[in-house]
């Protein structure tokens, strides 16, 4: 089919709900993705974050045909083994204590939420229901999520939102303090790096104080790791970096390789606040997603495959700054999530100039290319993408 007629059959079928760039995608292998008239593309998105392992992982492949083949979906009123495997493997490598398995990064936020306020309402009564997030941040696009998210160009449109939220300047120590001594407070949530308002990395001091201050007032401090977890930052989870550890982890994007799942990691402070009855899914760690997540998973988590992760971005980043263009502002990140500054009057224009030469990149916030390529891409494609940016970037 050509490209027209594809776009003209989206254009009356679907809902407009994204712009989307002129490009179809036929096929991805590796960190290369090929649209119908065949031209190769280095893919820089991996689908904004998910596929950890690229396109026809040979590993992935097989794990998800053999599922198919044997069961892809029961309902969560029985056992299945590919479930407890997935949630076996994220325990033991996060020393957290409990798993929940959802369908996306939003219905993860959305069960952190619930089970904060679930553990404040069972430990001191109604009245603890206020999360604390933290502005720019960026949680979802369900009516909860949106309003836990500290923008306000997101929260246009979709009133009454549910409330129960405040919002607290990022790397703001006095700030937090103030927002934390709120009676009302049950639980604080943060991306340790804020990726859709522009890949930025939060203040290791701010985020251990946070950590300190919900634990001294028995505030639950969650992790929201949709983005930046499952080796995306060189570490299984980034918060393994800053030295803390959460009372409760989302998790979803790279979980699946490419099929959807989300899941909230707990503590042993939070793991049994959720009774039968209490929280639920039809789909949540179904067969079919859970294979794929233990295959990610074995993968992913060794000490070898996270160090690659660790040196290729900072490669990465040191490539880029070696360029020297005047139109960089900044480059930043961790691991193989990085953002370049380019400004809000070059960012798009930079992005389709990128694509010509057969280089898909994303936007983040107002003036950010955002680049979250396979984890595992060559230092070789690296090498292509900078050379394509040395001649877009002025």
């Amino acid at each position: 089919m050509d490209f027209n007629t594809l776009k003209n059959r989206e254009n009356n079928a679907l809902m407009h709900t994204y712009g989307r760039f002129d490009i179809a995608l036929d096929h991805g292998k590796g960190s290369k993705l090929y649209d119908l008239d065949g031209k190769e593309y280095i893919d820089l998105t991996s689908g904004i974050g998910v596929n950890a392992l690229g396109h026809g992982h040979e590993a992935l492949v097989q794990a998800i045909q053999e599922q198919v083949a044997r069961l892809m979906q029961a309902s969560n009123l029985f056992y299945t083994e590919p479930m407890v495997d997935a949630a076996e493997r994220l325990a033991n490598s996060t020393l957290m204590e409990k798993v929940f398995f959802a369908n996306s990064g939003a219905e993860a936020n959305e069960g952190m939420i619930k089970i904060a306020r679930k553990y404040s309402a069972d430990q001191y009564g109604p009245e603890r229901t206020k999360i604390l997030t933290l502005k720019n941040s960026f949680h979802g696009r369900t009516v909860a999520t949106l309003e836990a998210t500290g923008q306000d160009k997101f929260h246009q449109n979709f009133y009454p939102f549910t409330g129960g939220f405040d919002y607290v300047e990022a790397n703001n120590i006095e700030d937090l303090k103030q927002k934390m001594a709120d009676p009302s407070v049950c639980g604080i949530m943060m991306e340790l790096i804020q990726g859709e308002s522009g890949v930025r990395p939060l203040d290791p001091v701010f985020v251990r104080e946070a950590a300190r201050l919900a634990k001294e007032n028995d505030i639950l401090f969650m992790a929201d790791e949709v983005q930046t977890g499952i080796g995306r930052t060189g570490s299984l989870f980034c918060w393994q970096q800053y030295g803390i550890q959460p009372d409760l982890v989302s998790c979803a994007k790279a979980l699946g390789g490419g099929v959807p799942i989300g899941a909230v990691l707990s503590g042993d402070k939070a793991a049994h606040v959720l009774q039968p009855g209490d929280h639920g899914t039809t789909f949540g760690g179904n067969p079919l997603a859970a294979s794929a997540a233990k295959t990610v998973l074995d993968i992913v988590d060794q000490p070898d495959f996270l160090a690659d992760v660790k040196d290729k971005g900072d490669y990465f980043m040191n490539s880029i700054r070696a360029l020297n263009k005047r139109s960089v502002q900044d480059v930043r990140g961790m691991g193989l999530m990085i953002g370049i500054q380019v400004g809000a009057d070059k960012v798009m224009d930079y992005l389709k100039r990128l694509q010509n030469k057969g280089v898909l990149a994303l936007k983040a916030g107002t003036d950010t290319i955002r680049l979250l390529p396979p984890l595992i891409i060559t230092k070789e494609e690296i090498d292509q993408a900078v050379k394509a940016m040395n001649e877009v970037f002025e």
